[in-house]
């Protein structure tokens, strides 16, 4: 964790905070940045549950981010306090997506046999017109393929954006306008990163 900048003193986080809160940007980047140590030392813990490091940091900033920009500084707590809390519950609910998106059943995973000794699949005991559940069959290998471009083909901001902007892992919905005012970047460099995701994953749909 070398890398990261040293965290702010009491002093110093009240100075920024202060500067924030009267309307300085740059006050809420400094916040952000000297916080980073904080968001790899809580995803240093769940390392063995996810191999992604790089996608937790992700995650875990934007816990950050959502901490700094609602942390009430009235509060007798220091933001890293705060924030602390805001990311482990950030992680720990990607976890929880990510987990249950991995347990989705396949329509063609084999179930058990007949009597014949024939395989018998998901697919073949739905009751339902044959092409609905061609449909539904098409459309579960379309998000199990989605999900796994998302996480191979995009650079991590890529990743962050659509995750924010279309809830992906079954995590809140953000406007670009949000997502934007979050990181501290123009909405429409958000629109930007959003088209140049998309692009990327349509060649594969």
């Amino acid at each position: 964790m070398k890398s990261f900048p040293q965290p702010l003193t009491a002093a110093e986080e009240r100075y920024y905070m202060q500067k924030y809160t009267e309307g300085d940007l740059e006050a809420k980047h400094i916040l952000i940045e000297r916080n980073l140590r904080l968001v790899a030392h809580i995803v240093k813990k769940y390392q063995t549950v996810c191999d992604d490091t790089e996608d937790l940091l992700s995650i875990g900033t934007i816990g950050l981010i959502k901490a700094v920009v609602t942390f009430d500084p009235d509060k007798s707590v220091r933001l890293g306090t705060y924030a602390a809390r805001c990311i482990e519950n950030e992680v720990l609910m990607h976890l929880r997506a990510r987990k249950k998106t991995s347990r989705e059943v396949s329509l063609y995973e084999p179930i058990g046999t007949d009597r014949e000794g024939n395989e018998i699949q998901l697919f073949d005991i739905i009751e339902t017109e044959e092409d609905d559940a061609h449909r539904k069959v098409e459309l579960s290998d379309d998000i199990q393929m989605l999900y796994s471009k998302v996480e191979a083909e995009l650079t991590p901001r890529e990743r962050m954006v659509l995750k924010m902007r279309y809830g992906l892992y079954n995590e809140e919905e953000y406007t670009q306008r949000e997502i934007a005012a979050l990181l501290g970047i123009s909405r429409s460099y958000v629109s930007r990163i959003e088209k140049s995701a998309i692009e990327k994953l349509r060649e594969y749909f």
